[in-house]
């Protein structure tokens, strides 16, 4: 039976209505925020191949429009990040590409951001990375178009934004360039938004923002994937302190991104003349593995120029740590086999940097501040672009251990 345009014009307002309604209940939408998500439809930012991404398995899969209507439909409204390109533009067809590189990021996620981001009436605020353009389409309905100006690395995906945007009836600025320059034409700005994940905070950002002005921002570091929110206030003197409000995971600015090549070598000969250990700290206290587990963040601020990852198999696990310091080899394995004695694992490490030492002493460290939650975390950016991360104010940076 074919669906008439009128009754499917009724069911897409109320799966908008719907999913606004889900987010206020869910505590994710603020009142204040409610009226530009009734009026600028999340679907209408979508192309017509989209790859939502299912927490269940892990995974992204291919939804056509122009094949499957309602459930390109159900994944444009449903509470979850939806994949709008593949390896920079390179990749081609349905099935997904390698790397996502950009998204419609989960309306939850954008809804707590709004409204941390903490506008006001008159606010001028600078978007970096436009994606589809609906991030951009909802400050411009809340602000002004001339109140929002939004940044966009990648020259299709900003074409494709603005088009959209202007399809919207909305017409805020959109700059196709290197987010890290921010936009000085604007400048300042009240408020600054990201929607990519940042490893080292540019200080061109805090130059372009008033003083009192806040820095929304994904930062974490290369220890893992893990990014968490900061909202940062900038300060008279051009530094930038706050605390971190949530995990997250975004993808990162393009030219901040690990190059995983780089711990190839590391390995070559495994385990080699590494040293050989056992230890009983379980791999549920190293926190991989889990979406938005909060231990990874932790560790990466303890942990210095250290990269981890996690690889999995029929009957063990692997955690790998990398020094990232250049020309250094040091690594470090922990295997986690299922044959093995319970709760001993197997530790090799190499080179000058014993970095499972260093994860059992960060840990400790934890326990003994009482396992502080991530929310008892900062970080602090000077004017020079120094970033120190604390505990509990600014003036307790945390220790490092390499």
């Amino acid at each position: 039976m074919t669906t008439e345009p009128d009754q499917a014009a009724g069911e897409r307002v109320d799966a908008r209505a719907e999913l606004t309604r889900s987010l206020r209940e869910y505590g994710a939408l603020a009142a204040d925020w409610a009226p530009a998500f009734d009026a600028v439809d999340r679907a209408a930012f979508l192309p017509e191949l989209i790859w939502p991404f299912e927490h269940d398995t892990g995974a992204s899969h291919p939804v056509d429009r122009r094949t499957d209507p309602d459930g390109w439909e159900r994944a444009a409204y449903a509470d979850v990040p939806v994949t709008t390109q593949w390896d920079d533009g390179a990749h081609d067809g349905p099935e997904p590409g390698r790397t996502s590189t950009s998204s419609a990021s989960m309306p939850a996620l954008v809804a707590r951001m709004l409204t941390a981001l903490d506008v006001f009436p008159g606010a001028r605020v600078l978007e970096i990375g436009t994606g589809t353009g609906w991030n951009a389409g909802l400050l411009a309905a809340r602000l002004g178009d001339e109140r929002v100006v939004t940044v966009e690395v990648d020259e299709a995906v900003a074409a494709r934004a603005r088009a959209n945007l202007r399809a919207a009836g909305l017409h805020p600025e959109v700059v196709c360039r290197d987010g890290r320059d921010g936009w000085p034409d604007g400048a300042p700005y009240d408020r600054v938004i990201v929607t990519a994940g940042v490893r080292q905070l540019p200080t061109r950002w805090l130059r372009q923002t008033r003083p009192g002005g806040v820095i929304l921002a994904p930062w974490g570091t290369h220890y893992g994937h893990e990014d968490a929110l900061v909202r940062l206030t900038v300060a008279e003197d051009g530094s930038a302190s706050g605390s971190f409000l949530r995990t997250a995971g975004f993808m990162k600015l393009r030219a901040q991104r690990l190059d995983w090549e780089l711990f190839a070598h590391h390995v070559g000969d495994y385990p080699g003349e590494a040293d050989t250990a056992t230890t009983t700290v379980p791999l549920s206290d190293l926190g991989v593995g889990r979406p938005y587990a909060e231990k990874p963040f932790l560790l990466g601020l303890l942990m210095p120029e250290c990269t981890h990852l996690l690889n999995t198999h029929a009957h063990d696990s692997t955690v790998w740590f990398f020094d990232r310091t250049e020309g250094s080899r040091a690594w470090a394995s922990v295997v986690y086999r299922d044959d093995a004695e319970p709760g001993v694992a197997t530790v090799h490490q190499s080179g000058e940097r014993r970095l499972w030492d260093e994860v059992t002493r960060a840990l400790a460290w934890w326990r003994e501040q009482g396992e502080p939650p991530l929310a008892a975390f900062g970080l602090t950016v000077t004017a020079d672009g120094t970033q120190r991360p604390w505990l509990g104010d600014p003036t307790r940076p945390v220790p490092s251990f390499r």
